[in-house]
């Protein structure tokens, strides 16, 4: 199952975002939000699988971003283009369909 999160993460595309929900329901149980996050918090390899661009169900930034906190997930969403304002993206502009 990790592999598959992994894997699903290089999917996204440049300035666009998912939930941990979106991996959850691709995985066949979206109610595996949390347990996607506990994979992605032991990410191997953050170049290879981007998690800074997974997002909980409201837009909302991870407090507890494994690499760097908060503040670097932020600065790696905006490098993207994505627009961050007070730790939240706009779902209906930059979640992946």
């Amino acid at each position: 199952m990790k592999q598959k999160v992994y894997e699903f993460l290089r999917t996204i595309p440049k300035g666009k975002v998912v939930t941990y929900g979106q991996i959850a329901e691709y995985l066949g149980n979206k109610k595996m939000a949390r347990v996607v996050g506990n994979i992605l918090h032991n990410n191997p390899n953050q170049n290879k699988y981007p998690c800074y661009k997974v997002i909980d169900s409201k837009g909302n930034l991870s407090k507890h971003f494994a690499f760097g906190g908060i503040d670097k997930q932020k600065e790696k969403l905006e490098a993207e283009g994505i627009v961050v304002n007070n730790y939240q993206v706009d779902l209906n502009k930059y979640k992946m369909r």
